[in-house]
C-alpha cells in the first residue's frame, strides 16, 4: 500500500506533463482513484465498481484472454463468447478443407452437438489481482548487482506464485509494471475446452483483406463465436463430451442503440505491448534498423505467398492464416514508421531527454541519473548491429518453413545421442509424429522452395559474410551463390520436403538413426543457424537486454521523481486494462476527412468479384437490396458496420469489448487506423483511432445471414 500511495501522490511525468483524456491503458484496480471522475465527466454513467469489483460480480468477470494473444467477452449465461474473426482464424482454418471450406463459406453450429472442439485453445479468466511489490522486492537493495537482484526477485516471485494457489486449480503469475518499479499478482482460471460455434464467411469476416487492414474506412465483419465448456462443477476441465457450458459470474448486456459522435466509450481487454517511455535511441533503432529489415523481408515472402494463393484454391486454404499473420505485422510496421517520422518523435524525445538531463544537474534528487543517457547510448550502439543480424536470421534465415520444421528435430537428435537419455526419444518421436501431420497439412514444397531461394539470397546480400552462419556460406558456395539452384537441389535431397519420408523415418525410428537426420542438408542448415545464434548473438544480446532493462527501470524511477503532476499509467504487458475516449471522426491528412462510422452501402461500393478480398456474399446483397435489417438498423435506417473512437489500444486488444456509458456492449475492437499505428510508442489524439465492429452488424449477420437466431436467444439486449 505504501508503493501505491507513492505512485498516487507522485503522479505521472509523460514528458510534456499532460495526459490526453483519450490516452492511457489503465489498471482497472485503481479506476476509482485515478479515472472515475474523468470518465464520468466524459459521459460515463456507471461507477468504477461496476467495471472492476473485488467483492462482487462486475464487468471484469466477463472479459477473458482468448488463446495467447486476443481478448474475448462472455455474452450469455451459457459461456458464449465473442471475439474477432482474425483471432479465431487459425482455428477456423484448422477445421477447413476443400470439402468443408469454413474460411470461404463460414460455419454455424445449429445445436450444441455441432460445436467443434479446438485442442490446445484456452480461455483465461482473471479471478483477482493484488499489488505484491513489497513482497517481490523483499531483501533487494541498491548494493546488489543486477544478476543478484534478478535472482532474488525471481525467487520471491516463485514463492509468491506457489503460495497464492496452493493445491487449487487456479494459476498464478506475478507481472512487472513500470519497468520493474511495481509488481502485481494475478490469479486466473484457465479453461481448456473451447468450442467453435460460428464464424461468418471470409467475404464478411475478412472483407477487404490485407488491403483494408489497418485502414479506415473499414467494412469488415471481424467476429467469430466460441463457447467455454467446463466440468460438471463449473471448473476448468480437459475436453470431454460430459462437459457443460460454463456459467459465468457475469455476462455483458448488448445495446442496440448504436453510437453517435461524441459518445463516451471504453475498451476493456488485454493489450499486449507498448513502449511509451523508451529513450530516443530505442525509437531510432526501431525506425531505422528493425522495421525496414522486417518490412523488406516480409514484402518478398508475402509476394510469393499471394501469387501461389491466387493460382490454387488448396494453397489459399493452406496459407491463409500464415499470410494473414505475416501481413498484419508488415503493414503495421510501415504505418508505425510513417507516424513516428511525421511527428518527429525521435527529435521530440531528444528534446525531452535534454530537459530530463537538466533536471538531473539542477536537483539533488536527480544526481543518480546523470549518466543514464550516456549509458543508454553506449548500450544501444552495441545492440543495434546485433538486432539487425538477429532480425535477418529470424525473418530470412528461418523464414522458409522447411528450415524451422527440420530444426524441430534437434531435441530428438540430442536425446538419441545422450547416454542418459533412456526411452525419452520415444516420447519425442510421438510428439514429432503429431507435428509432422499438422505441418504437411498446411505445407506446399513448391511455394517454400521459392521462399527458400529468395529469403536466403536476401540474407546473404544484407549481412556481412563474416557475420553469417558458416554452414550457409559453405553450402551456397557449392552452387556459386545461385540460391535458386541451391534451393532446387536441397528440396530434392532433403527428407523434410516429403511427408512420406519423414513419416517413414519416425515409424521405424531408433536412436542410431539420428545420424540420418544429422546428414540431411536442411537439418544442417537449421542446426547451423541455431548454433550461430547461440554462439555469436544470444549471449551478448541477453547481456545488453538486461543492461537496457536495468537502465529503463532507473529512467522510470527518475521520471517519477522529476514530476509531481498528472497521472501515471504503465506500458501494456498483456494484463487487464481499461482505455477510454469518445466516438470521433478525424482528419488523416490535409483536406481529407473521415467520418466516424461506415455502412453496408460501403461494402457494395467496394465490391469487386474479380478480387477475392472484395467479393460480396449474394445473400448479403439481397438483404441490402431489400433493406432487410430488422431491429439491427440504425435510427437513420441504414445498416452500420463499423465505427471509430479515440481509445488507446494495441495488439492484444483484438476482440476486446467496446462498451457505452452504461457498460453495455456496443462493439468489438479489431484494429487501429494506419495513421495512428505509432501509438505503441507515441499517442497522437488527432490521428489515433481504434476501429470497432458495430455489434449490430455482428448480430445482423448471425440472425439474418446465418440463420443462427438461437444464439441471440442466449443474449440480453438493451433496445
Amino acid at each position: 500500500m505504501r508503493i501505491i500511495a507513492f505512485f498516487l501522490a507522485l503522479g505521472l511525468f509523460i514528458f510534456n506533463n499532460t495526459v490526453q483524456a483519450d490516452e492511457g491503458m489503465w489498471i482497472p484496480l485503481y479506476l476509482g482513484d485515478l479515472n472515475e471522475a474523468e470518465m464520468q465527466k466524459l459521459g460515463m454513467r456507471i461507477t468504477a465498481e461496476d467495471i472492476f469489483s473485488i467483492n462482487q460480480p462486475s464487468l471484469k468477470d466477463a472479459v477473458v484472454i482468448f488463446g495467447g494473444g486476443c481478448t474475448a467477452e462472455i455474452v450469455s449465461d451459457e459461456g458464449l463468447i465473442l471475439t474477432n474473426h482474425h483471432c479465431g482464424y487459425g482455428r477456423i482454418q484448422a477445421h477447413s478443407s476443400l470439402e468443408h471450406d469454413y474460411l470461404t463459406d463460414g460455419f454455424w453450429a445449429m445445436n450444441r452437438s455441432e460445436e467443434l472442439a479446438n485442442p490446445g485453445l484456452t480461455v483465461t479468466l482473471l479471478v483477482r489481482m493484488e499489488d505484491v511489490t513489497g513482497r517481490v522486492l523483499e531483501g533487494v537493495d541498491a548494493s546488489m548487482s543486477e544478476h543478484v537482484r534478478d535472482m532474488a526477485i525471481r525467487k520471491n516471485i516463485e514463492n509468491i506464485e506457489k503460495d497464492a494457489v496452493g493445491d487449487s486449480h487456479y494459476e498464478a503469475s506475478v507481472v512487472a509494471f513500470f519497468h520493474g518499479n511495481q509488481y502485481f499478482l494475478f490469479i486466473n482460471e484457465v479453461f481448456r475446452d473451447i468450442r467453435l460455434v460460428g464464424a461468418p464467411p471470409s467475404s464478411i469476416g475478412k472483407f477487404g483483406g490485407d488491403t483494408d487492414n489497418w485502414m479506415w474506412p473499414r467494412h469488415t465483419g471481424d467476429f467469430s463465436v466460441f463457447r467455454i465448456y467446463a466440468g460438471p462443477d463449473n471448473k476448468p476441465a480437459d475436453y470431454s463430451s460430459e462437459n457443460i457450458p460454463y456459467h459465468p459470474k457475469s455476462k455483458m448486456n448488448i445495446s442496440l442503440r448504436g453510437v453517435s459522435e461524441g459518445d463516451f466509450t471504453f475498451v476493456f481487454g488485454y493489450p499486449g505491448r507498448t513502449q511509451q517511455y523508451v529513450p530516443s535511441f530505442a525509437v531510432d533503432m526501431q525506425v531505422n534498423t528493425i522495421n525496414p529489415a522486417r518490412i523488406a523481408i516480409r514484402s518478398e515472402k508475402l509476394d510469393i505467398y499471394e501469387q501461389a494463393m491466387n493460382k490454387d484454391a488448396v494453397i489459399r486454404i493452406q496459407y491463409a492464416a500464415k499470410q494473414a499473420g505475416l501481413a498484419n505485422g508488415w503493414k503495421k510496421w510501415i504505418g508505425e514508421n510513417r507516424g513516428i517520422l511525421r511527428l518527429n518523435e525521435i527529435e521530440n524525445k531528444q528534446s525531452e531527454e535534454a530537459g530530463f538531463l537538466r533536471w538531473t544537474h539542477n536537483s539533488p534528487e536527480g544526481e543518480p541519473y546523470q549518466e543514464l543517457f550516456r549509458e543508454f547510448k553506449s548500450a544501444y550502439e552495441a545492440y543495434k548491429p546485433l538486432a539487425n543480424s538477429a532480425i535477418y536470421l529470424n525473418e530470412a534465415g528461418f523464414g522458409p518453413e522447411i528450415i524451422r520444421f527440420a530444426g524441430s528435430f534437434g531435441d530428438l537428435v540430442d536425446i538419441s545421442k545422450d547416454p542418459q537419455g533412456g526411452d525419452k526419444w520415444q516420447e519425442e518421436v510421438s510428439r514429432l509424429e503429431k507435428n509432422t501431420t499438422q505441418f504437411f497439412k498446411n505445407f506446399n514444397a513448391d511455394v517454400d522452395r521459392k521462399v527458400f531461394a529468395s529469403l536466403l539470397s536476401i540474407y546473404h546480400e544484407n549481412i556481412l559474410p563474416e557475420d553469417q552462419p558458416a554452414v550457409l556460406i559453405d553450402m551456397a558456395s557449392m552452387y556459386q551463390m545461385d540460391f535458386q539452384a541451391f534451393a532446387d537441389e536441397i528440396f530434392d535431397r532433403t527428407i523434410f520436403s516429403r511427408e512420406s519420408a519423414v513419416s517413414d523415418l519416425l515409424e521405424s525410428y531408433s536412436p542410431n538413426r539420428s545420424k540420418k537426420i544429422e546428414k540431411d542438408p536442411v537439418y544442417k542448415l537449421a542446426r547451423g543457424f541455431r548454433d550461430h545464434y547461440m554462439k555469436h548473438l544470444r549471449e551478448e544480446m541477453q547481456y545488453l537486454d538486461n543492461k537496457i532493462d536495468s537502465l529503463q527501470r532507473l529512467y522510470m524511477a527518475g521520471l517519477m521523481k522529476m514530476s509531481q503532476e498528472g497521472r501515471f499509467y504503465p506500458d501494456a504487458n498483456s494484463t487487464l486494462r481499461i482505455s477510454y475516449g469518445q466516438v470521433k471522426p478525424y482528419y488523416p491528412a490535409d483536406a481529407t476527412f473521415y467520418d466516424y462510422f461506415t455502412t453496408l452501402e460501403g461494402i457494395m461500393e467496394k465490391e469487386d468479384p474479380d478480387i477475392f478480398d472484395y467479393a460480396v456474399d449474394d445473400e448479403l446483397k439481397e438483404l441490402y437490396q431489400r433493406k432487410d435489417y430488422g431491429r439491427f438498423a440504425d435510427k437513420d435506417g441504414t445498416m452500420h458496420t463499423c465505427f471509430i473512437a479515440t481509445c488507446h489500444t494495441t495488439g492484444g486488444n483484438s476482440g476486446s469489448p467496446v462498451l457505452d456509458a452504461d457498460g453495455n456492449l456496443i462493439g468489438l475492437n479489431f484494429d487501429r487506423c494506419w495513421e495512428g499505428t505509432m501509438s505503441d510508442i507515441i499517442y497522437d489524439p488527432e490521428r489515433c483511432r481504434n476501429i470497432v465492429l458495430d455489434i449490430r452488424y455482428c448480430l445482423f449477420v448471425i440472425d439474418k445471414l446465418a440463420g443462427a437466431g438461437h444464439l441471440l436467444e442466449e443474449m440480453t439486449f438493451i433496445e
